[in-house]
């Protein structure tokens, strides 16, 4: 597989000859993106008609002997060729050559390099500032997660250098250019990459905080991937409010049965209290209609009853009043029936009296009362 990746120039300056000389990152570790048939064109490890692949570029890797001496005395392309550098199109391609000091520089690989073809150092000086390295890799099929949770579909092995293109906007971001760091138009960078007869250009967005490469049609996946998971937040946030709603209003419920259920409990009473409450409401109910038969009974309470003997005088009083007022007027009931008893006894002897008197006197016989 032929791949090309973007880095940038440092610090570069013009010799007495007029030649571009300067120290350049050329490669870097992290994911990069590709499109399905880009990967895996044959469809082999059945990657073909995803929308994107996720490759690996680890350290081991780039950063191995091999890898990194692959990219001393490689030709510097002015842009990048639509085929392979090499000994029979050297020629039509180079502009310039890296040197053989390759160094490691963080998470990216550091090359010296001269760029000695007059139209490829005007266009530098025009702003033409980045570069993409050009080489090819195996690519193993072998999906992972990276130490820090990124995961991945796929691994670069065996990455060996080919040829350093400079380009207007590089595969590995603004941090590999010639000369100044001004970052890339709209914030992403963007390379040439060839496989075959196909060339398309790659593009550094950020993804989770993280750098990532990959196509028009790789981007166009992960945003279409960013709005799905947007709704898909709001949908389980609304599920969330929904529940909690639905949990609030049950617990509520729940509280309200547990009320009720308690004040029913406390309603309940024992044998000794229902027989207390019959022999209340006998009581009540006796006296009342001692007091007024025609008072309504049925259907009331008892201080239904009891306001209703009172009559007027019990309108807007307390309960408490009503009752000293029903004993009040229930002892007084019970009184006037023991005088009523007494007057019914003295009539009756009386009477009997004047019947007595009456029969003696018709018989001629004079009765001798007390004190005659």
């Amino acid at each position: 597989m032929q791949i090309f990746d973007a880095v940038a120039l440092g610090e570069p300056r013009l010799t007495r000859d007029g030649y571009l000389v300067a120290d350049a990152k050329i490669a870097r570790t992290g994911i990069q993106l590709y499109r399905g048939k880009e990967a895996d064109p044959e469809n082999r490890h059945g990657f073909r008609d995803q929308a994107v692949v996720r490759v690996l570029r680890p350290e081991s890797e780039v950063f191995s002997t091999d890898a990194m001496a692959s990219f001393a005395h490689r030709p510097v392309t002015n842009d990048h060729p639509a085929e392979s550098v090499s000994a029979t199109n050297w020629k039509d391609h180079s502009v310039g050559i890296t040197g053989n000091e390759i160094a490691r520089d963080g998470a990216f690989i550091r090359v010296p390099m001269v760029v000695m073809d007059k139209a490829a150092i005007d266009a530098w000086k025009a702003g033409k500032r980045e570069l993409s390295c050009g080489y090819t890799c195996d690519l193993a099929f072998e999906p992972g997660v990276t130490a820090d949770g990124q995961a991945y579909d796929a691994i670069q092995k065996n990455i060996r250098g080919n040829h350093l293109a400079i380009v207007g906007r590089g595969r590995a971001g603004s941090e590999c250019r010639i000369g100044d760091m001004g970052a890339p138009e709209n914030g992403q960078s963007q390379a040439p990459v060839h496989q075959g007869d196909r060339h398309m250009t790659l593009k550094t967005i950020t993804v989770d905080g993280l750098p990532v490469e990959t196509t028009d049609a790789g981007i166009a996946a992960i945003e279409k991937m960013r709005g799905l998971l947007t709704v898909a937040d709001k949908a389980l946030s609304d599920e969330k409010a929904a529940h909690a709603k639905t949990k609030a209003e049950a617990d509520a419920e729940k509280a309200k049965k547990d009320v009720e259920n308690e004040d029913l409990k406390k309603k309940v009473v024992d044998g000794a209290a229902l027989d207390k409450l019959v022999a209340d409401r006998a009581a009540v109910v006796t006296k009342a209609k001692a007091l007024d038969p025609k008072v309504v009974t049925d259907g009331k309470s008892n201080a239904e009853i009891k306001r209703a003997i009172i009559g007027d005088a019990a309108n807007g009083q307390s309960d408490d009043y009503v009752n000293a007022a029903w004993d009040m007027k229930t002892v007084d009931a019970a009184n006037d029936s023991v005088r009523d008893a007494i007057r019914t006894q003295d009539h009756s002897m009386n009477a009997n009296d004047a019947w007595n008197d009456g029969v003696f006197a018709a018989a001629g016989v004079a009765q001798l009362k007390k004190g005659a």
